[in-house]
């Protein structure tokens, strides 16, 4: 995994103010992972954990937010999962995953995390996720695609979340909200920026 990553994760995490004092120590945590591990701990061959990067992906009006129901342990998701070798941010990471698992392009990622959370996962025999999760916004009129990595996808009222729902989804709707109503417009993108993270 590029050093590049791994310098943009800790610099990230550092500079970011987690909400609530258990995303702090999860945070912190994360932070202890990415010393001790280097790169290496944003593989998913990290036995003893890896970052992740995900997204709760909302529609251009704010009345609904995209989840997927994880081909694997069949629970209604965000969309997200491993970095991969030429991812160079995080953000970046997140923003990749969540296109690839909508089928939307066009997305637009606010670069500040709003949650971080720590799971058990079956990867290499048992490991660890530490999934550092953002907001993002569809472009009006965006069709979703399903992935390989998706039984279903479908667009929810924020209030009205499916079952089973996997833990700490419901924790994102609040913050991604708030992101929504404080980036409304939403920001061109730098002409370099043709990602969308913005």
């Amino acid at each position: 995994m590029p050093d590049a990553l791994h310098a943009d994760t800790i610099a990230l995490l550092t500079a970011w103010q987690p909400p609530i004092p258990a995303v702090a120590e999860a945070r912190d945590r994360t932070l202890l992972l990415l010393a001790d591990g280097g790169p290496a701990a944003l593989t998913r061959a990290h036995r003893a954990g890896h970052v992740t990067a995900s997204a709760l992906v909302l529609d251009a009006t704010g009345d609904r937010v995209l989840l997927c129901l994880h081909g694997r342990f069949r629970r209604w998701v965000q969309l997200g999962g491993h970095c991969e070798p030429e991812d160079r941010t995080l953000a970046g990471a997140a923003l990749r995953e969540a296109t690839e698992e909508s089928g939307i392009s066009g997305l637009w990622l606010d670069p500040t995390p709003i949650h971080l959370d720590i799971h058990e996962v079956a990867c290499q025999g048992g490991s660890l996720h530490y999934d550092v999760r953002f907001a993002a916004v569809a472009p009006a009129g965006a069709v979703e695609q399903v992935s390989a990595e998706s039984v279903e996808l479908g667009w929810f009222p924020p209030d009205a979340l499916p079952e089973p729902l996997a833990g700490a989804t419901a924790e994102l709707v609040a913050p991604a909200l708030a992101v929504f109503a404080r980036t409304r417009p939403l920001p061109r993108p730098a002409p370099e920026a043709s990602a969308g993270v913005g």
